[in-house]
């Protein structure tokens, strides 16, 4: 598998075909002999904004941390034992809805969308 074909920037998407996000990076593991092996998917902007690196990629890891609920959490991450197949997207076996959300996602939802006139399905 080549990582940076096979995975980064492709949709993932849950059991039921429903958008979970975007693979921004992954998590590796190396076993005793020093071989590794991918053991997470990464989502959100944190762990994009640490992939990219520089000036830019520690300014947009700086606001997802700071926006996330409690401040500092760590970036999303998906055990790689939860996808099922991979194509042109990540396939997982799970409902999204067992799936933590995206802190700046959910940042925006409760602070800026919702606050717009009829935003909300109540």
């Amino acid at each position: 598998m080549l990582i940076g074909f096979d995975l980064l920037d492709r949709q993932i998407v849950d059991r039921d075909g429903e958008p979970v996000g975007k693979v921004d990076d992954v998590e590796l593991t190396y076993d005793a002999r020093g071989v590794p092996a991918v053991t997470g998917l990464l989502l959100g902007q944190q762990a994009l904004g640490e992939r990219i690196g520089g000036g830019l990629g520690r300014w947009i890891s700086a606001i997802a941390r700071r926006m996330s609920e409690p401040p500092g959490q760590p970036p999303i991450r998906i055990g790689f034992d939860l996808v099922a197949r991979i194509d042109s997207a990540v396939h997982l076996s799970v409902a999204r809805e067992l799936l933590p959300e995206p802190p700046l996602e959910t940042w925006l939802r409760d602070h800026l969308i919702g606050r717009i006139p009829g935003a909300r399905h109540d």
